[in-house]
C-alpha cells in the first residue's frame, strides 16, 4: 500500500535532494531542461516480438508513420529498437538491426526529429549516428568507452539504463539491497564518470525498470520495487544529469486495461521529478503529466 505517510516519511529522510538542479542542454537543436518542465520519448518497435502490440511496426513505412505521430503527440525524442528486450524473444544480429533501424532512423531524423536508438551494439551505434540518431539508448555494459566516443563524435547524447549483466538480454540475478537508490547512485556516479571522460557531456540516467527482472516473477514484490524507485528518483538527480524512466506495465494488475498502466507509474514518476518518460502511450502520459501540473 502507499500512504501519504510514506510520502512523508521520504521527504523527512531525503528532502534536502527535493531542490537538486540538473543539467540542461540541447539535443539537435531542441531544448532539454527537467528543471523547468519533463520530455516525452515516445516508442517504435522494428521486433515482432515486443509485446506491446501497438508499439509494434513491421515495416518501414508504418514505423516511420508511427515516430510522426507520435512526436505531433507530444514526444520530444523518438526511441527506435529491432531488438526486444523479452527473455524469450529472439536475437537479432547487428547487420539484422542496420537493416531494420536505418532507412526508419534516416527518414524520421531528415524530418527534424530528435531520434534515439536502443542497441548495445556499437556497430549499430555507428551507422545509426551516421544516419542522424543523437540519442544512443544504451543497453548494455561492454565497450562503453568506444561508444561514448561516438556519440561525443556526434555532439549526441546517451541514455545510461541500469544494467546487471553484459546487456538487458544477460541480466543476472539482481540485488537490490536495502536501499536500491543508494545503489543505483553508485553504478551512476561511475558510469557517468566513464562518459564525461569519453567526451559525452548531454546525460539522462536512467534505472531500467521497465527491463526484464530475472528474480522478480513475484508480480507484487516487482511492483514494490518500481515504485520504491519511481518515488525515490529525485534522489539520483543530485548526481547533477536528469532522469529517465522507461514506464513499465503491470500486466497483472491491469489485465485488459493494460494500456493504463503506463499512465499509473506516470504519477509515481512524476511524484519522484523524473526529467524524461520513455512510453508507448504518449498522449495518455501527457495528459497526466498535464493533469498534475507539470508540463
Amino acid at each position: 500500500m502507499l500512504r501519504l505517510e510514506d510520502l512523508a516519511e521520504l521527504v523527512t529522510a531525503h528532502g534536502a535532494a527535493l531542490s537538486a538542479r540538473v543539467k540542461a542542454f540541447e539535443v539537435a537543436g531542441r531544448s532539454f531542461d527537467g528543471n523547468q518542465s519533463p520530455s516525452l520519448m515516445g516508442v517504435v518497435n522494428l521486433s515482432a516480438d515486443s509485446w506491446y502490440r501497438e508499439s509494434v511496426c513491421l515495416t518501414a513505412d508504418a514505423a516511420i508513420r508511427r515516430g510522426h505521430v507520435l512526436a505531433a503527440q507530444g514526444a520530444a525524442i523518438l526511441d527506435i529498437g529491432a531488438e526486444s528486450t523479452l527473455a524469450h524473444a529472439a536475437r537479432v544480429d547487428d547487420a539484422a538491426q542496420n537493416s531494420q533501424l536505418l532507412p526508419v532512423v534516416k527518414a524520421l531524423a531528415g524530418a527534424g526529429h530528435v531520434v534515439s536508438v536502443e542497441t548495445y551494439h556499437p556497430t549499430v551505434t555507428r551507422a545509426c549516428f551516421e544516419a542522424g540518431a543523437r540519442v544512443l539508448n544504451l543497453t548494455g555494459t561492454g565497450r562503453t568507452a568506444e561508444m561514448y566516443r561516438m556519440v561525443a563524435d556526434h555532439d549526441g547524447a546517451v541514455i545510461l539504463c541500469h544494467v546487471q549483466g553484459a546487456n538487458v538480454r544477460e541480466v543476472t540475478d539482481f540485488d537490490f539491497g536495502a536501499d536500491p537508490t543508494a545503489m543505483l547512485y553508485e553504478y551512476f556516479a561511475r558510469q557517468t564518470e566513464e562518459a564525461t571522460r569519453n567526451g559525452v557531456t548531454r546525460i539522462w540516467v536512467d534505472p531500467g525498470l521497465g527491463f526484464y527482472y530475472r528474480n522478480l516473477k513475484d508480480s507484487s514484490a516487482r511492483i514494490r520495487h518500481q515504485m520504491n524507485v519511481f518515488l525515490n528518483t529525485f534522489r539520483l538527480r543530485t548526481l547533477g544529469f536528469p532522469t529517465c524512466h522507461a514506464l513499465p506495465h503491470a500486466f497483472e494488475c491491469f489485465e485488459d486495461e493494460v494500456r493504463c498502466a503506463e499512465p499509473f507509474f506516470a504519477v509515481l514518476a512524476a511524484l519522484g521529478r523524473t526529467d524524461l518518460y520513455r512510453t508507448h502511450e504518449v498522449p495518455r502520459a501527457r495528459g497526466v503529466l498535464q493533469a498534475m501540473g507539470v508540463w
